[in-house]
């Protein structure tokens, strides 16, 4: 009787973990495939409560939101041969759980499938546009042609993609330095360009500058010119006037005016006694020899 209850309770027992193990539930956020013995045998994307065979069936989940794909910096050669370093990045969302698995088996499967398909879709897309449309004008458009292309290709794998964007398109370094230093160039040259220019204008202002001086000084030199010699002639016409009205006055006192500038306490004068220097000194009753 001891042996019986021992079975049944161990038979319970079991009952209760296969009912346990049976039954399953799928988040809102999340899909399942049912594997049986290592091979999947069906695909479940409605959330709920689910059944699968005890210890012979097994579940596996797979996400049910929008997963993203970055992808590393790669060079594309564009129409006019130019060489841009793209960045992107690409929404994606599997949509059927079985072919997912059967395929690439799990996300980074997935991942490197997607890098194939979206690297080689830009890779066509973008060389058939010039490097200067792809950067401002028609970019737009581009991402969704190879959305739509890359999308069509991973549908095969169970696979949806949603959107797929360029985050950067970078010249390569070397094409930088290139750019940078005709850039550098031609700016050097713009400004040799404006210093030569203000260098012509400024030796033109001097040189108009120097123009106008030379014409102020010359006009002022000859006005003064003109002034002098009507001071000279008015000088001239009053001596000449003094010296008419007392001859041998305005004598002595030109006379005079010469031995003040002539003599003084440190001058000594050497003369013949009939020198007409010494004219009004004789007269004067002085000697010969004055200092």
């Amino acid at each position: 009787m001891g042996k019986k209850f021992g079975a049944i309770v161990v038979i319970i027992i079991l009952v209760l973990i296969g009912l346990n193990t049976a039954f399953f539930t799928v988040d809102q956020t999340r899909q399942a495939i049912i594997v049986q013995l290592g091979r999947p045998v069906s695909g479940l994307q409605a959330p709920g409560l689910h059944f699968k065979i005890p210890f012979i069936q097994e579940v596996i989940f797979f996400e049910n939101r929008f997963l993203d794909y970055d992808a590393s910096p790669a060079e594309i050669l564009t129409s006019d041969k130019k060489n841009l370093v793209v960045d992107n990045y690409a929404m994606w969302k599997i949509v059927n759980p079985l072919k997912f698995y059967k395929t690439v088996h799990n996300v980074s499967g997935a991942l490197s499938r997607l890098d194939d398909i979206i690297y080689a879709e830009l890779r066509v897309e973008l060389g058939r546009h010039l490097m200067l449309d792809i950067i401002s004008k028609v970019r737009s458009e581009i991402m969704e042609k190879v959305t739509k292309r890359s999308d069509e290709r991973a549908r095969s794998y169970g696979i949806s993609v949603l959107d797929v964007r360029i985050k950067r398109a970078d010249l390569p370094k070397e094409n930088e330095r290139a750019v940078f230093g005709r850039m550098k160039a031609e700016r050097e040259r713009q400004a040799m360009k404006y210093r030569s220019e203000g260098q012509e204008a400024a030796q033109r202002i001097r040189a108009e500058a120097d123009r106008e001086r030379t014409i102020i000084l010359a006009e002022a030199y000859r006005k003064a010119q003109g002034l002098r010699g009507l001071g000279d002639a008015e000088s001239i016409r009053i001596y000449a006037e003094a010296f008419g009205q007392d001859p041998e006055f305005f004598g002595f006192v030109r006379s005079l005016e010469a031995y003040q500038r002539a003599l003084n306490e440190n001058t000594t004068m050497v003369l013949s006694q009939d020198d007409e220097f010494l004219q009004f000194m004789k007269n004067s009753g002085a000697g010969s020899s004055k200092k």
